[in-house]
């Protein structure tokens, strides 16, 4: 497609840099050590010789003392010690002969509803080695969190979800282990980000009460677990953290993602927001922060469009209507099979400019579908369109955005001109046309020059966690810090709901560039 709209905006990208300013200091370290020999005059045992070398404070667990003694003496005393952080205490979790000290890795995982993706890093220079994604296997059982939870709430169904998560992040790292030619047993730390349903079905939790009144999931931040006890693939003596969330529908991954872009260090009120499967909100600066959720996602995730799908080859991904008709592109650049998420945000935004649906979302001439590929430039021999239907639901999507973004705003006494930086999270955030979403109201009409994409930085988050301690402690303070609305509990979110579908927006003061644009074409 040609003369697609340059957008500002910068970008951060996962796992781009040497540490992104983080020196390793993190959740594991190796070290390599000359333990004194033992003699007549020094007849202390192997365990006690041990953690002598290593200075006080060092747990060495039954797993270790089984095999220390032929360690010790493989290399004549030349060992390396891996230790693991368990909260304010390290633990031996590996000792192996000779040097091996820069042979050091560790794992960060984005455990997401749709999309799980892992991290091989470097624990000596904090590089990402490594990236391994795939689906959620979880999606058998329901493409939603709130499908999911409902399963879960049964014991078969619970066992059957974290086999599924485990089955689909241990799939990935040893494709990791595997490209990389390491051992499992070298990965030394984990850290993982999820919403809190995903975190509960990884580690077998009950999540009934994450959807129930008062809304009071088993854990918002479970903390330290050793990898044997989660049921990862990697040294089952490795600590796995999972970063603290601070409610039901705000989870680690929205925490980390926060850390990222340090919204919370700044004077500057931002406004953040990763919408996927669910729609997460934070709002606030360095002196206090708010958040919100609800499930804002699923017409973007390819499954409620009548012609949707995930952002896969074939998806249609940009749009542009004139009056030459449409032009659309692709990913991967062969024919559309049908229409992914950007691609949705694309066409509502272009048919409302082309003045083919109006301000409430309807066909002004009162179709109930609109051609956007016919069949005989489709790989599937379809057309592909977008219907009343569709239009509905992204409808619904964004007057939930704009609903929580009203609400969070209400709740602080700040109006919307008060928003001074947006950062858009996750995949979405990251393929989302700018210029579309905020034609379409999704994301707010702010200059374009302060409105940040960062990527995955649910697994950003996890890997600066993995890297630095510095790092684990500022995530707990940022969820300590945070005020949870419970949306379901609300009845002014729902009246805002009620009233916010209309395209960009009931009130188009908010929206002056989208207003522009309809004087420009004749539509107001």
């Amino acid at each position: 497609m040609n003369g697609d709209n340059k957008e500002a905006g910068p970008v951060i990208l996962a796992g781009g840099g040497a540490g992104a300013g983080v020196k390793p200091d993190g959740l594991s370290k190796k070290i390599f050590l000359s333990v004194p020999p033992p003699s007549l005059a020094d007849n202390r045992a192997d365990r006690e010789r041990l953690l002598g070398s290593l200075g006080p404070g060092v747990d060495a667990p039954i797993e270790i003392l089984r095999y220390c003694t032929r360690v010790l003496r493989a290399e004549d005393f030349r060992v390396t010690a891996t230790l693991g952080l368990f909260r304010d205490r390290w633990r031996l979790t590996r000792l192996e002969p000779g040097d091996t000290s820069a042979r050091h890795f560790g794992l960060a995982v984005d455990l997401g509803t749709t999309t799980v993706v892992a991290y091989l890093v470097d624990l000596g220079t904090g590089r990402v080695l490594d990236t391994a994604a795939g689906y959620n296997a979880q999606i058998a059982l329901g493409e939603d969190i709130l499908t999911r939870i409902q399963a879960g709430s049964q014991a078969e169904g619970l066992a059957a979800l974290r086999e599924g998560a485990l089955a689909t992040l241990n799939g990935l790292t040893g494709k990791l282990v595997e490209k990389s030619r390491i051992e499992p047993a070298s990965i030394s730390a984990a850290a993982v980000a999820g919403n809190t349903g995903m975190i509960h079905f990884l580690l077998g939790l009950d999540p009934a009460r994450i959807c129930l009144a008062p809304y009071s999931p088993v854990a918002n931040q479970p903390g330290f677990f050793t990898a044997g006890e989660t049921g990862l693939a990697i040294n089952p003596l490795a600590p796995v953290y999972f970063l603290p969330g601070v409610g039901s529908y705000v989870g680690g991954d929205i925490v980390a993602g926060i850390l990222v872009s340090g919204l919370h260090r700044r004077r500057e009120t931002a406004f953040f927001v990763d919408i996927g499967t669910n729609g997460e909100m934070v709002l606030g600066n360095r002196e206090w922060l708010v958040a919100c959720a609800g499930a804002a996602g699923p017409a973007l995730e390819g499954g409620v469009a009548g012609a949707g799908m995930r952002a896969e080859p074939g998806a249609i991904e940009r749009v542009a209507i004139d009056s030459n008709g449409v032009r659309y592109r692709t990913i991967g650049g062969g024919p559309p099979r049908g229409l992914c998420g950007s691609g949705l945000v694309d066409a509502m935004a272009e048919l409302l400019l082309a003045g083919i649906i109006d301000r409430s979302g309807r066909f002004r001439d009162g179709r109930r579908s609109f051609v956007l590929v016919p069949a005989a430039e489709t790989a599937t021999g379809r057309d592909i369109t977008i219907s009343q239907t569709d239009l509905n639901n992204l409808l619904r999507t964004k007057g939930a955005v704009n609903a929580a973004l009203e609400y969070l705003l209400e709740s602080v006494g700040l109006p919307m001109r008060a928003i001074a930086r947006f950062y858009a999270a996750g995949a979405f955030g990251q393929y989302l046309p700018l210029e579309s979403a905020v034609t379409i109201g999704l994301y707010p009409d702010l200059d374009r020059r302060r409105m940040v994409r960062l990527g995955n930085s649910s697994g950003e988050g996890a890997r600066l966690v993995l890297l630095s301690r510095r790092k684990l402690r500022e995530a707990e303070e940022i969820a300590g810090r945070i005020t949870y609305f419970e949306l379901n509990a609300s009845d002014v979110f729902m009246q805002k709901f009620v009233g916010s579908r209309f395209l960009p927006h009931t009130d188009l003061s908010l929206f002056p560039s989208v207003r522009e644009k309809f004087a420009q074409r004749g539509l107001l």
